[in-house]
């Protein structure tokens, strides 16, 4: 049988992308607006903007409308736009000290300067389902709102919290991630080179997969590796972004985004043995809230500066950064609907051969 070329691909690629509107419609429900997305699906949301790489609320919750609900989809969408616009600035580096704090925990000390600011979080609610859900009315959800804002507008946050760590650096209990080179590299304008720089590895960990990221770490974590890790200062909040505009002499105010920062404490250093024993710091920061981004991100931070001899394969950098990307390993893992007729006939006739050699000897 030899190769036959397919014909009448374009009608029916234009079928099948007229079918997915219909799917998504067909119900008769009324459409969903971005807004909605962008407002009541904003974990969904800040997902894709991570792993999409473009801090863009409207248009994330845009691509989750377009890719209906599929992340790696959207996050696929919010690249390509991405790659499209121009770059005119370089924000000045973050400063997470100055963080608008909405959430702030620490599992490594009880009691902790500002106190723990538990948020808007599910940790400590029961996971069932909310059959109150089915039915939400306008009336009823004003009310709810007015309720809460009422119940949460007594008394102010602190502007500043400070950060738990620096107390064990000024005991010399922490050991610094290792310096580098003082460049920053942009893995969006060049390919990573291993071994990669720190801040090409941090980068690509801020747009990798979320849930590639927490298998790998998780497997650090129950053994697969030397580290044991403890959340030294885990924050959700609204950062300022700057920009240096050295012709007005001053930097320039953006405007402030929604960063979730992992701060990972581990008694793995990776220094050498005769060196003073301390915890290693592992660091983890991406967009929007997503605290099983950060908290695997700092853990793969420090697991991928291991010197063991026998890796593991959240311990070894290439493997980790090469298998995280999402959009990478979708790309790939779907290429292989595309046809693949002349190989997959070329390893047919190559079975076919070594069957009948194999009849040929007499073997079974």
């Amino acid at each position: 049988m030899g190769y036959v070329a397919v014909t009448g691909g374009q009608q029916a690629i234009e079928n099948a992308e007229a079918l997915l509107r219909y799917y998504r419609l067909k119900g008769g429900s009324r459409p969903l607006e971005v807004e909605q997305i962008r407002d009541q699906m904003r974990l969904a949301v800040d997902k894709v903007m991570g792993e999409g790489s473009l801090y863009a609320p409207t248009l994330a919750a845009l691509a989750l409308k377009q890719a209906e609900g599929d992340s790696l989809e959207a996050s696929l969408a919010i690249r390509a736009f991405r790659a499209t616009q121009s770059r005119r600035y370089y924000a000045m580096a973050l400063d997470t000290s100055e963080m608008q704090v909405i959430r702030r925990i620490s599992a490594t000390f009880q009691e902790v300067p500002g106190g723990q600011i538990l948020g808007p979080t599910r940790d400590y609610t029961q996971r069932l389902l909310d059959f109150t859900l089915l039915k939400e009315s306008d009336s009823e959800l004003a009310a709810v709102i007015r309720e809460l804002e009422s119940r949460f507008s007594e008394g102010e946050m602190p502007d500043r919290f400070p950060k738990i760590i620096d107390f064990l650096r000024r005991e010399n209990l922490l050991a610094e991630a290792p310096a580098g080179n003082p460049h920053i590299d942009d893995i969006t304008r060049q390919g990573i080179i291993f071994p990669c720089s720190r801040s090409a590895k941090l980068q690509s960990l801020a747009r990798a997969e979320t849930g590639s990221m927490m298998a790998l770490a998780y497997s650090v974590s129950r053994g697969y590796g030397e580290v044991h890790p403890y959340i030294g200062e885990l924050r959700v909040g609204y950062v300022p972004v700057y920009i240096d505009r050295r012709e007005l002499g001053e930097p320039v105010y953006l405007g402030r985004i929604l960063l979730t920062e992992a701060e990972m404490i581990t008694s793995y250093t990776g220094d050498d043995k005769n060196s003073q024993p301390r915890f290693a710091l592992g660091y983890g920061l991406c967009f929007g809230h997503n605290e099983i981004k950060a908290i695997s991100m700092g853990i793969l931070d420090v697991s991928t500066r291991s010197r063991a001899m026998d890796k593991t394969p959240a311990e070894d950098e290439e493997y980790v950064l090469y298998h995280t990307d999402g959009i990478e390993a979708s790309g790939f893992v779907a290429h292989w609907k595309l046809p693949h007729y002349v190989t997959f006939q070329s390893t047919l006739d190559r079975l076919r051969a070594a069957q009948s050699q194999s009849k040929e000897r007499g073997d079974e």
